[in-house]
């Protein structure tokens, strides 16, 4: 049986991060009242936000399995954990380009609102999810180059 602490373990390790970004830090950001139980929201939008949630747990429980359970094909496994981060992330980036088909805002007046850029080359303010979603890919991007590297 293979160990876990291999050479894919750069590679596992920054998986892991993206994986957290979009398993975990979402219930955080996403189960309180900007989003999950603001009463603004309609209670439809409400459970959408949920089932969301939840899928994003569930996808990250299988992740985390397969970029940690030792076993057999352990880079397939690592692979297929880059392509459903790619997946969550690159259908973020899609509602995001589409916003002006739909009507959609990257914020919502009583959720989190955008903060002032460190760095305002790109924009005076930035946007919350889409700073966290653009250093996340980026993560997973470097955790899929390592893999195909190591």
């Amino acid at each position: 049986m293979a160990s876990v602490f291999d050479h894919f373990i750069a590679a596992r390790i920054l998986l892991t991060l993206g994986t957290l970004g979009y398993g975990f830090v979402t219930v955080l950001a996403d189960f309180n009242k900007t989003h999950a139980t603001n009463p603004a929201w309609t209670p439809h939008a409400r459970f959408h936000v949920v089932w969301q949630i939840s899928s994003y747990v569930g996808f990250g429980l299988l992740a985390l399995a397969l970029i940690w359970i030792p076993g057999p094909l352990a880079a397939e496994r690592l692979y297929l954990a880059c392509i459903m981060g790619a997946i969550v992330y690159g259908a973020f980036f899609v509602a995001t380009f589409a916003m002006p088909i739909y009507g959609g805002r990257a914020f919502d007046d009583n959720g989190y609102l955008p903060f002032a850029a460190p760095v305002p080359i790109i924009a005076r303010r930035w946007d919350v999810n889409i700073t966290a979603f653009c250093v996340l890919t980026v993560v997973l991007i470097a955790g899929t180059i390592s893999l195909v590297a190591g």
